[in-house]
């Protein structure tokens, strides 16, 4: 009698077990689909886009907590649980950083586990923000380009030059500043015309502005990218648009140091060009022989992207003989010394009425200025002194 007791307990725990471990599968199932599973059995590929932000000029392209994004996964419907994404997404990402993603545009599905879709991300994206801020050359809007998109020193001159063989008014001012998402594997031609056509969606209304002033584009242009290069910020910038302005309808020079900047840093890169010309652009855009891409390309390594634009000598005003240079030469440079942003040339359009001819900025990045050359010699003991 005690014997079949004995083995009808044992029957029981037998069953209680098999019956508690049947639970637990059941119960790692549902934890399964309801942390890690996919969202959907069935479902095509999306694109999931990570934003970016900026400090200043510079575009933050690594998410330092994935938790930031597993919401984001999420809200799209990407994911089940964002406790399960933190999961399979544990792990080293880069010997930099544990538990970063970088921002951009990724394919996934929703029909993917938090494991296929942590994979994905940590592979990194197939687009690539890019910010662009007002007032670049070209060449360092290729140094941007090529530090994200991954270029090489090649692909860096070579993007420097699209257009620049065809249309002499190309080489500046039409590769709008503006934060960019682009293929990482996009041609070099493709990414030079995702920046005109954001140039001439912008532009276009203000052309037509222009022509109703009979100011003619490409005026508009230069006279917009020394204002960007001039301003200490954008609330600078119709006073300066104004005072440039009077010293051109007065056929006074417009003595603009950024012009002087932009022709020695073009010697510095292009100083073995084949060109009669020591700046690196054919004078006359008509000469075939100077203006094709074998002349534009670099002889030295690019000037570092924080490099170009420094303070200019007190000779270099004098010494630096090119037609960029305005304290040698009347009138306008050959064209844009910059790419210039939206403010600077709605201000060349609606410049402040002012007497002013002369301007400075104090060390607090003021403008003062005056209507002669007494009162900005007065200025410059006043405020830089």
């Amino acid at each position: 009698m005690k014997m079949m007791l004995l083995m009808r307990d044992s029957k029981h725990k037998v069953l209680l077990a098999s019956a508690f471990g049947l639970l637990v599968a059941i119960g790692a199932v549902f934890l399964y689909l309801s942390l890690i599973g996919a969202p959907q059995s069935v479902a095509e590929l999306e694109q999931f886009t990570i934003p970016t932000t900026t400090a200043g000029d510079h575009v933050k392209n690594i998410i330092d907590d994935s938790r930031e994004i597993a919401g984001l996964l999420k809200e799209k419907g990407f994911i089940k649980s964002t406790l399960g994404f933190s999961i399979a997404f544990s792990g080293r990402v880069s010997s930099r950083c544990v538990d970063c993603i970088q921002s951009g545009a990724y394919k996934i599905s929703k029909s993917m586990s938090v494991f296929e879709v942590a994979r994905v991300l940590k592979k990194g994206p197939y687009m690539k923000w890019v910010v662009i801020p007002e007032g670049l050359r070209k060449e360092q809007i290729a140094e941007l380009l090529a530090n994200t998109l991954g270029w090489t020193d090649q692909q860096k001159s070579s993007w420097v030059n699209t257009y620049t063989s065809m249309k002499f008014d190309e080489v500046e001012g039409v590769y709008f500043p503006d934060t960019y998402l682009i293929p990482v594997d996009e041609g070099l031609l493709q990414v030079a015309d995702r920046l005109r056509t954001k140039f001439n969606e912008v532009f276009t209304p203000y052309l037509l502005e222009a022509n109703e002033q009979n100011i003619r584009w490409t005026t508009l242009l230069k006279i917009a990218s020394l204002v960007q290069r001039e301003a200490a910020g954008k609330s600078d910038m119709p006073l300066i648009a104004g005072i440039l302005w009077n010293r051109l309808l007065n056929d006074q020079k417009l003595d603009i140091d950024a012009t002087v900047q932009y022709a020695r840093d073009t010697r510095l890169a292009y100083k073995d060009d084949p060109c009669e010309d020591p700046d690196g652009y054919a004078r006359d855009p008509k000469n075939d022989l100077c203006f094709n891409s074998e002349m534009l390309q670099p002889s030295v390594p690019y000037i570092g992207i924080d490099d170009w634009w420094t303070p200019i000598g007190g000779s270099d005003t004098r010494s630096i003989d090119s037609l960029y240079n305005t304290y040698l030469y009347a009138g306008l440079p050959p064209h844009p010394i910059d790419n210039p942003g939206l403010e600077a040339i709605k201000a060349v359009l609606h410049p402040e009425k002012t007497d002013c001819f002369y301007y400075l900025h104090d060390s607090d990045g003021n403008i003062h200025c005056s209507a002669t050359f007494e009162g900005h010699q007065a200025n410059i003991e006043t405020y830089l002194r």
